[in-house]
């Protein structure tokens, strides 16, 4: 992970992972799938709804549906102080 991501991170960004599911150009019967993943901000998702706007304009292949899922990498329940350390044998 370089810094660039780490910063994303602790701004809040989360990884969000997009299945797109879309018909053929030349096979309007047969959907086949892409997977997507970005850092993007929830609840709001501007970069999945800029790259959804970006197939609509630019591919050929008519999107059937979109599903999702978002995961905050970093949250506040994650990070812990630490006092001491044990060690055994």
């Amino acid at each position: 992970m370089d810094h660039r991501e780490t910063e994303l991170l602790l701004k809040g960004y989360g990884l969000t992972t997009a299945e797109f599911f879309y018909h053929m150009p030349d096979y309007t019967h047969v959907l086949n799938s892409f997977v997507w993943q970005e850092y993007d901000l929830a609840p709001d998702h501007p970069r999945l709804f800029s790259f959804i706007e970006f197939w609509q304009d630019e591919i050929e292949g008519p999107l059937h549906s979109v599903r999702f899922t978002h995961r905050r990498m970093v949250a506040p329940g994650e990070w812990r102080n630490v006092v001491g350390e044990f060690t055994l044998h």
